[in-house]
């Protein structure tokens, strides 16, 4: 996985690619409930007054039962250090000599403990960067070096200096909190073509897989979670599905395993897991619990359990609608005009237009709210953007197939109607409610009217 921090809606979070290994692991990144807790700062040892046999153990101890299914190692803290390597910094767990009298220290007794998590079905990555770090590129060309440098220190190349022997880590996790963000895509870019060649190789070929948004520690904290002005989770769900351009795009509640761990924002189990839940439910982009950390989660009477058994067995996102009473839907609000299949032609091809509601099945749509299909009721046509949707492609009907990108939406919680992951929205053509007008697509637009569609 790489991971990118981003500073939208205010939220620090980590926007991952991931990999998979030629080995079938117990990680599906396709399902909703997925728990990630990082490991290495032993965030647990450093609280007042704690049970020092419950300091941070070796990070497969961790990986004893099903409670956690992605572990990144937490931190590479300094990019360019002695000799211009990496400053590694696992808190306890990795004190030893180092390379060269660098920073990156030998850390090769960790080797068996990786490969034992990643042979129970964990993924285990390295992150880069943490609080109070500010680490930057000076160009795209050191962005591509430094890629180089992680892939052969950690991932599938070659270095007389890993500092975990001969494991091979699941990917990249980048935690910049701090510093210029210029060049990474640079970094990621060239990471990825080492990934595209290797053992493992890239899940998604465009966009990012997971996005870990911290929901504590600031004002969207999952303690405010019954104040609609500050719990947002809907607004990444709705980037997810109009900006991402990853459709598959899964986002996690980060949440604190502990009070202690955190400035503010923590909540016990009682109270999160029917934030979990809800959530999960409610939100098909929810891919599972973010926890800082692994000792934090263990100490707190086994919180990662307990989140584990929240999230339940979990789902894949659900399928497209494939029939029913439907609804009409209507121009932003306007309840005397319809979206229209075209003279009710059902065929493919067939113009779907504004038109004044009649009550016939042209105007009848099976449409669900979050990841659906836009079908015709009782037929086997869905709306359809063709095979090279862009800004003015105009609307018709085909076939329904399943997971088609052409076929598949996303009603968002603001009423419209988005091509999944394409940043494309169902558009009344230049406003006009005249009867006739052929529908388009155009670019996502905030507070665009022509862009609103209502059900009834």
């Amino acid at each position: 996985m790489v991971f990118l921090t981003s500073s939208s809606l205010t939220l620090l979070a980590s926007i991952a690619f991931a990999l998979r290994a030629t080995r079938v692991y117990g990680f599906n990144p396709n399902t909703n409930n997925n728990v990630a807790a990082y490991w290495g700062q032993d965030a647990y040892g450093g609280t007042p007054n704690s049970n020092q046999a419950l300091w941070q153990q070796p990070i497969d101890f961790y990986c004893e039962d099903d409670s956690i299914d992605v572990l990144p190692i937490a931190f590479i803290k300094t990019f360019f250090g002695t000799d211009g390597l990496p400053v590694l910094d696992l808190a306890n767990s990795c004190s030893g000599p180092s390379f060269s009298g660098t920073g990156l220290f030998n850390c090769q007794f960790l080797e068996q403990n990786i490969q034992n998590c990643q042979n129970k079905g964990k993924l285990v990555t390295i992150s880069l960067g943490g609080g109070g770090q500010a680490n930057a590129f000076s160009s795209a060309s050191q962005a591509q070096q430094f890629a180089d440098t992680i892939w052969n220190l950690f991932l599938g190349g070659s270095s007389s200096t890993r500092p975990f022997g001969n494991a091979v880590l699941d990917g990249v996790d980048l935690d910049i909190e701090g510093g210029s963000t210029t060049n990474f895509a640079a970094f990621v870019s060239q990471l990825r073509s080492h990934m595209n060649g290797a053992s493992k190789h890239v899940i998604n070929a465009v966009g990012f897989d997971a996005l870990y948004v911290q929901f504590y520690n600031n004002y969207c904290a999952v303690s405010y979670y019954n104040s609609p002005g500050d719990w947002d989770f809907g607004s990444w769900d709705n980037w997810a599905k109009t900006q991402s351009p990853n459709p598959n795009v899964k986002i996690y509640l980060g949440v604190a395993a502990m009070a202690a761990v955190a400035d503010y924002g923590y909540v016990d189990i009682g109270t999160l897991t029917p934030i979990i839940q809800q959530t999960q439910s409610q939100y098909s982009s929810f891919g599972g619990v973010m926890m800082w950390d692994a000792s934090a989660a263990y100490a707190n009477n086994r919180f990662d359990a307990a989140v584990k058994s929240a999230v339940g067995s979990g789902s894949s996102s659900p399928p497209p609608p494939s029939g029913g009473s439907g609804n009409r839907i209507h121009p932003n609000g306007d309840t005397s005009k319809c979206l229209d299949v075209q003279g009710g032609n059902f065929a493919d091809g067939t113009p779907v237009q504004i038109y004044d509601c009649n009550g016939t099945g042209a105007q009848n749509w099976v449409i669900n709210s979050g990841v659906t299909a836009v079908q015709v009721a009782g037929t086997n046509y869905c709306l359809d953007a063709g095979d090279t949707p862009g800004d003015g492609t105009q609307m018709k009907i085909w076939e329904c197939y399943s997971g088609i990108p052409a076929q598949t939406w996303y009603y968002t919680g603001d009423d419209r109607i988005a091509l999944n992951g394409q940043g494309q929205c169902l558009d009344l053509t230049n406003g006009a409610l005249g009867d006739g007008t052929i529908m388009q697509i155009w670019e996502c637009t905030d507070n665009d009217t022509n862009q609103v569609w209502t059900l009834s």
